[in-house]
């Protein structure tokens, strides 16, 4: 059985060809819409941006060794 892999490629490329036409025509012509809804956008990002940043409260942060801790030694015992 032959291969019909020209034709793919060709069907490939006439579907990008529409799908950047498209996108241009859309944001050419709904950009003040978009650019509107951008600061609301930022906005909900914010939690989101928590959550993974931060590594899950917790998780991955690097424990400290065990010997005298700083309040130690900045007061040292009288006897």
């Amino acid at each position: 059985m032959a291969s019909n892999r020209p034709g793919r490629i060709l069907n490939l490329l006439a579907f990008a060809a529409f799908g950047a036409g498209l996108a241009y025509l859309l944001i050419g012509e709904h950009r003040v819409h978009l650019l509107g809804w951008l600061p609301f956008l930022l906005i909900l990002l914010c939690p989101l941006l928590h959550m993974t940043m931060h590594g899950g409260h917790g998780r991955g942060h690097r424990q400290e060794p065990p010997g005298p801790s700083a309040a130690d030694s900045s007061h040292p015992h009288q006897s």
